[in-house]
């Protein structure tokens, strides 16, 4: 009599509805050896009533063990089947779908796997049922209970070989493939006796691919995921790799898209504020990542611009004397650093190119023999940098300049005055090249430059170059006009101004003597320069002088300038000496002599009435020279030779009025070519 469960034997079906996994794999293997046999034989009737069995008997049986028996059965027939499995694949396929809804955990857990095997086997024959299988999958992945199924298989479940399988499908194009990476990763990572954060390097990038998704789902499952892992790393930093994936940040970290930039610096910054030093061997890509963000404007980027600025802040405070600076500097790659800075240097943002340069200067600050390598390539870029139209970024790039002259000798405590020299003459060449950026410029970069570094030799060494290395004599007369008008009016002068108003010094007497030559390109600047310098005896002589000079518009509209400064505040002391007592009245008898002499060489202008208003409050002096000591006067005092000074005047004075008149000669014979031209 044939059995009820035929083809199967009393015994193999009973075996397979048995409580016990091992008796139901034993049943289990009986059936592939039958199915294979059934196969050679060409049976497919025997196959099809054995299919029959298994998924309208055992797998829809009210007795859950048999129904895992039917499973585990259906995946035996595949296997006995092989490639001809394709045959039969509804009749395999459809009642394991069935069974991953089933409301038993475990019954769901072993559909799974049945529908593992029959897939392995059958391959590109399920491509029919595909949308059918990934309909049950998709749900299956939402399932709450599928976190206890492998947290009671935690200690067989082979994760080492599960995550390439994962590392593989991580970067998919189809939502519904991301959201089922997603649910098993979130899975695995719910796992209390699974350390997900080992693996996080392998599979982070696809995470953060996820993140541009158009489903809104998978960004905020991706997003829920990527911070339960970032709060693990917080939680356990030593649990992980951030060496493996800072660089995967860092890429990230420039996206187009602002979920996974922002995202990407979040991490960063606490990744740099977990690991500390060991971060800045990634300061060069981090810098790369986090300085275009500083560009930012608007509120909807307003965030990302915050937190880069968080990274850059903490950065900079690891890179500092603070810390052990010898291990600071294993980690750090300057060379790969500076060459990011530099091209930085060159952004359209001022917020990014104030943020480099004050990374320069601190590098300078902090590591001053190790940064002077690179002084030299940085010297040509940040002249340019003076040229920018933010204020900020200039006088960023002043304090930078000054850091680098002054580290180049860090062993001597006297300045370095080639350096310097070298400095200056590279300013002085773009002032001469660029006569807008003097004009918009000068007076705030040589205000700073004085007060940044050595204000005297600042002005000594301007002096100097202007005295032997200047050609273009008009060049010459505007840059002494400008640095005297910044020395007359500019508050950060007012040291030096103090130690002109002495020239008995000695000290105070050799920089008069330095400026005054080179002042001699500007009549009116010496002039100030000699009054400045209480030398009024000097002044007269001068203002005498300039009755033979050339006296153009220019020159008139310089001494109108000139009444004005006397009038200043800055001049207040010069005012009182025209009232001094008998001690002073050798030098307020010169001075009474030099403003009425400048008194007459201006036309009856505002500046002509205002000086004549000043000269009337002035006692007579006049017809009292018995009644003068010019010995005893500031000038008569000094050591300084005031007529080689008032010859020198008058040589420069001579080129420039043979310069005036070459200059005129050829725009002449400029003019004299072009009727030519139009006569022809």
């Amino acid at each position: 009599m044939e059995s009820n469960y035929a083809p199967l034997t009393e015994a193999c079906a009973k075996a397979l509805s048995d409580k016990t996994y091992e008796k139901r794999k034993a049943a289990a293997l009986e059936i592939e050896k039958m199915v294979s046999e059934f196969n050679k034989a060409k049976n497919a009737n025997q196959i099809r009533k054995l299919l029959n069995l298994l998924g309208n008997d055992f797998s829809i049986s009210r007795d859950s063990n048999k129904r895992k028996g039917g499973l585990i059965g259906l995946a035996a027939v595949s296997i006995g089947l092989g490639k001809d499995s394709e045959k039969f694949i509804n009749e395999l396929v459809r009642p394991i779908l069935n069974c991953l809804a089933d409301p038993e955990l475990k019954v769901r857990y072993f559909a799974s796997e049945s529908l593992y095997n029959v897939v392995k086997v059958a391959r590109g024959a399920i491509v029919p049922l595909f949308p059918d299988i990934f309909s049950a999958l998709s749900r299956l992945v939402t399932d709450p209970d599928q976190s206890d199924i492998v947290t009671e298989s935690s200690q067989t479940f082979d994760l080492d070989s599960f995550i390439p399988l994962i590392r593989e499908r991580v970067y998919p194009n189809n939502s519904f493939s991301r959201q089922f990476v997603i649910s098993w990763i979130s899975v695995l990572n719910a796992v209390p006796e699974i350390n997900m954060v080992v693996y996080l390097p392998e599979i982070l990038d696809g995470l953060f691919q996820m993140l541009e998704d158009n489903m809104v789902e998978i960004h905020r499952m991706c997003e829920t995921l990527l911070s339960q892992f970032l709060r693990s790393i917080q939680n356990d930093p030593n649990a992980a790799d951030m060496a493996k994936m800072s660089n995967i940040l860092i890429i990230h970290a420039q996206s187009t898209n602002e979920l996974i930039q922002y995202t990407a610096i979040i991490w960063i910054r606490d990744f740099v504020q977990l690991s500390g030093p060991k971060m800045l061997s990634f300061a060069s890509g981090i810098f790369t990542a986090i300085l275009p963000c500083l560009a930012y404007e608007g509120d909807s980027r307003k965030h990302i611009k915050e937190t880069a600025q968080a990274v850059n802040k903490t950065m900079l405070e690891l890179v500092s004397s603070k810390s052990d600076m010898s291990q600071i500097f294993k980690h750090l790659d300057l060379d790969s650093i500076m060459e990011v800075l530099r091209q930085y240097l060159a952004h359209s943002s001022v917020d990014t190119k104030v943020a480099v340069l004050k990374w320069i200067h601190h590098l300078f600050t902090e590591a001053k023999d190790k940064m002077s390598a690179h002084a030299s390539g940085l010297f040509p870029v940040l002249l340019g940098i003076l040229s920018d139209n933010s204020d900020e970024v200039v006088l960023q790039g002043l304090i930078v300049l000054a850091e680098i002259v002054d580290t180049t000798n860090t062993t001597d405590t006297n300045i370095n005055k080639t350096h310097y020299r070298k400095f200056l003459i590279s300013l002085l060449n773009l002032f001469s090249e660029e006569k807008p950026f003097l004009e918009n410029r000068g007076s705030l970069i040589i205000r700073q430059l004085c007060v940044l570094l050595n204000a005297e030799f600042i002005y000594r060494t301007f002096a100097e170059i202007i005295l032997e290395e200047t050609v273009n004599v008009k060049f010459a007369s505007i840059m002494v006009r400008t640095l005297h008008t910044i020395l007359v009016t500019s508050s950060e002068l007012f040291e030096l101004r103090s130690q002109l108003k002495d020239i008995r010094n000695e000290k105070a007497a050799s920089l008069f003597q330095c400026l005054y030559k080179s002042w001699c390109h500007c009549p009116i600047s010496t002039l100030s320069l000699c009054l400045l310098s209480q030398c009024y005896q000097h002044c007269s002589e001068l203002v005498l002088i300039f009755g033979d000079l050339e006296i153009t518009v220019e020159f008139i509209t310089e001494i109108d300038k000139l009444v004005q400064l006397i009038e200043s505040p800055i001049f207040a002391s010069l005012r009182l000496t025209l009232v001094s007592n008998n001690k002073n009245r050798a030098d307020a008898k010169h001075l009474s002599q030099a403003l009425f002499g400048i008194l007459m060489l201006l036309p009856q202008t505002e500046a002509f009435k205002c000086l004549s208003n000043r000269l009337q409050c002035v006692p007579n002096y006049w017809g009292m020279p018995n009644e003068v000591n010019d010995s005893q006067s500031i000038q008569c005092q000094s050591k300084i030779d005031f007529n080689d000074l008032l010859n020198y005047f008058q040589k420069i004075q001579r080129n420039h009025h043979l310069h005036r008149i070459n200059q005129r000669k050829r725009t002449v014979a400029l003019w004299d070519g072009e009727i030519s031209k139009d006569g022809r």
